[in-house]
């Protein structure tokens, strides 16, 4: 074995990634690890059980789309697939012990078959349902990269998903948050953890595609768009206030849906379209008079970085946020509402106006904020030498 992480890298190491499904929506661990995909073999591992078992149609639709890739993306990869995405069977709870030894001796087995004999890893997870296979794979080196506080993400199994976080904060090598809030979480829980911070791909935002986007377009202006999981973090009376201030126009709810309150439905002027492709976003962009980031102020907002407020940023139009935690460092370049009324006015003012000056100035920071530099300081984390 190796003795360090950088000596590892020199010897046909492996990146091993739990994760989000990858290519299902552009997370932040998918953009680090495709800037890491021309130096690393990767494979991403594919998982599920981060839900309560309910009889809903989201658990039925997530159900069935876990089922096809079980039943048909099980051939193995070419060997120059990069990353080679593993879909493992698995049970879809960590609820009992029983359930978690399952899945730790399934996934382990899908991992095991996969990886070359004589590789090792060095092992990245935005997901605490993989603490218990530490010890049981070849990993030199475990990082958790901490994204959210998944112990209070609405519709998530709570309070499994805190029980296994405190087990894996314990056996990890290292820790990576996103924000200050989840710094301060996990110096609760007792380890220190290096701060990083979202990036955002320039070249993306600000060269969108001439492509037609129909189902925005045809939509009454103004439209203010709003892109991302559309769940409970959303702050229906705030939306509710909004619609009853702009009168005419079309409040556009992009993203896939997690149970969001039914009242959303209920407002005449706010359209859910679901997920688009996000090459298109860019374009969407530049068909709406503003973008938004209506939040509650609730456990689950307080601790995140949303990826979406740099995207937004880039894109060069109006941008009205609700006060959160990660916002602070870019009140110069957005405008910041702590109330439905002061959300509504500046809206109301950017609809009629294109992002001030000294808002577009204070966003040339964005230029220092790339993936591929925060793709170099997450390695140097990931190789055991933190700057």
């Amino acid at each position: 074995m190796p003795s360090s992480a950088r000596e590892a890298a020199d010897h046909r190491v492996t990146l091993l990634v739990f994760s989000d499904d990858w290519g299902r929506h552009p997370s932040s661990c998918q953009h680090l690890v495709r800037q890491l995909l021309p130096r690393y073999q990767v494979y991403w591992v594919n998982t599920t059980g981060t839900r309560p078992p309910r009889f809903d149609l989201l658990t039925l639709e997530r159900g069935i789309g876990k089922l096809s890739s079980w039943l048909f993306h099980q051939r193995p990869a070419a060997p120059s697939t990069n990353p080679r995405v593993l879909e493992p069977l698995m049970w879809p709870s960590f609820r009992s012990h029983l359930g978690r030894q399952l899945n730790c001796r399934l996934v382990a087995r899908a991992i095991h078959r996969a990886q070359p004999k004589d590789r090792i890893s060095l092992a990245v997870t935005t997901i605490p349902i993989v603490s218990d296979l530490i010890g049981r794979l070849p990993v030199f080196r475990w990082v958790y990269y901490c994204v959210d506080d998944l112990s209070q993400w609405p519709g998530l199994d709570m309070s499994v998903l805190a029980s296994m976080e405190r087990e894996l904060v314990a056996r990890v090598d290292a820790i990576v948050a996103v924000s200050g809030e989840l710094v301060k979480r996990m110096a609760v829980l007792g380890r220190q953890a290096s701060l990083l911070t979202h990036g955002v791909d320039l070249e993306h935002w600000r060269n969108p595609p001439q492509d037609r986007v129909p189902v925005v377009e045809t939509l009454r202006p103004p439209r203010i768009v709003f892109w991302g999981v559309v769940d409970r973090r959303l702050d229906t009376p705030m939306l509710q206030h909004l619609a009853e201030r702009i009168g005419r126009g079309s409040i556009v709810l992009i993203g896939p849906a997690n149970n969001p309150d039914p009242a959303l439905d209920s407002i005449p002027v706010v359209h859910r379209i679901g997920p688009l492709p996000y090459r298109l976003l860019p374009r969407v962009a530049q068909l709406a008079a503003v973008l938004i980031m209506p939040y509650a102020d609730l456990p689950a907002t307080r601790t995140m970085q949303p990826l979406k407020l740099k995207e937004y940023l880039a894109t060069l139009r109006p941008v009205v946020v609700s006060n959160l935690a990660a916002v602070g460092e870019w009140s110069d370049a957005c405008d910041i509402a702590s109330s439905a009324e002061n959300f509504a006015e500046a809206v109301l003012t950017r609809i009629n106006s294109d992002a001030p000056q000294h808002q577009l100035e204070a966003r040339h920071r964005l230029e220092q904020e790339s993936w591929s530099e925060k793709a170099r300081i997450f390695e140097r984390v990931l190789l055991g030498e933190e700057e």
